[in-house]
């Protein structure tokens, strides 16, 4: 007699993940506002709070640029902006998400590729921020900047969340290790003739609770595993549930410093 194959059942952790990753994958990721992540994974946040500094540069501010805003939800956190607000961003969805929160509010969204130069004449702003720059162009900064002008700017440091990424993408190299550096940022911000009046890194702990938070952090922030899809990493995403299921929340580390440089003065010409 011939024994009969019996079709396999998912395991509930199968099916569980199935149904996480599912779910993750359809979540919208426009601009930056993090509420899916509610009850899925926690950060520590800097002990500066960078969205109350920045609001209090802004109220005082009397033209401000925000560069690579996102949606536009940080700087529309702010309770008074100033005069003249301008906000820049490269992405389209995020383009239309900033528009429709910020111009209620008379700030105005350009469209811009993030690469130099910035689409603004010289001196145009007492006040740039800029939340997790992909990339700083620090003589475009000084170019913007009025003489005594400020930029005030949240940035990702050195071996952010590498725990996860080194899960997806293996060991890295030094030179990704050294990478984001703030001292590189003091150098560089000096180099364009602006002083560093304020420079503060730290380290805080991240915990993602489920997969699905897993998946869709690498779709949001997609610059953490370059060209994420679920498909392309399904082995690793399957590894890491079984992890997560057995010993807990996956533990990482981001990496954040704040830096605030001020445009020098023009030193006043004495009448002949």
């Amino acid at each position: 007699m011939t024994g009969s194959s019996v079709p396999s059942v998912p395991s509930s952790s199968d099916a569980r993940f199935d149904a996480l990753v599912a779910e993750a994958d359809a979540a919208s990721v426009d601009g930056w506002d993090f509420s899916w992540f509610d009850g899925r994974a926690t950060e520590q946040r800097p002990s500066w709070g960078y969205a109350h500094a920045m609001a209090e540069r802004l109220a005082r501010a009397r033209a401000g640029l925000d560069i690579q805003t996102g949606g536009g939800e940080v700087l529309a956190s702010a309770s008074v902006l100033p005069p003249l607000t301008v906000a820049t961003e490269s992405w389209p969805p995020n383009i239309a998400r900033a528009t429709a929160l910020l111009h209620p509010r008379g700030a105005v969204v350009v469209a811009d590729s993030d690469e130099p130069p910035l689409p603004f004449g010289d001196r145009a702003f007492d006040l740039v921020v800029s939340r997790h720059p992909v990339t700083t162009w620090w003589d475009e900064i000084a170019r913007v900047l009025a003489p005594g002008g400020t930029y005030f700017s949240q940035q990702v440091g050195p071996e952010s969340v590498f725990e996860l990424v080194e899960h997806f993408l293996g060991p890295s190299s030094p030179g990704q290790r050294a990478a984001r550096d703030p001292e590189c940022a003091r150098r560089d911000a000096e180099a364009a003739g602006l002083e560093v009046t304020d420079l503060r890194s730290e380290r805080l702990r991240v915990e993602f609770l489920d997969i699905g938070a897993v998946v869709h952090f690498l779709r949001k922030v997609i610059w953490m595993v370059p060209g994420f899809t679920v498909a392309a990493y399904l082995p690793q995403l399957r590894s890491l549930h079984r992890r997560i299921e057995e010993e807990g929340p996956f533990v990482a580390h981001s990496a954040r410093f704040l830096i605030e440089a001020r445009k020098p003065e023009e030193a006043s010409t004495p009448l002949p």
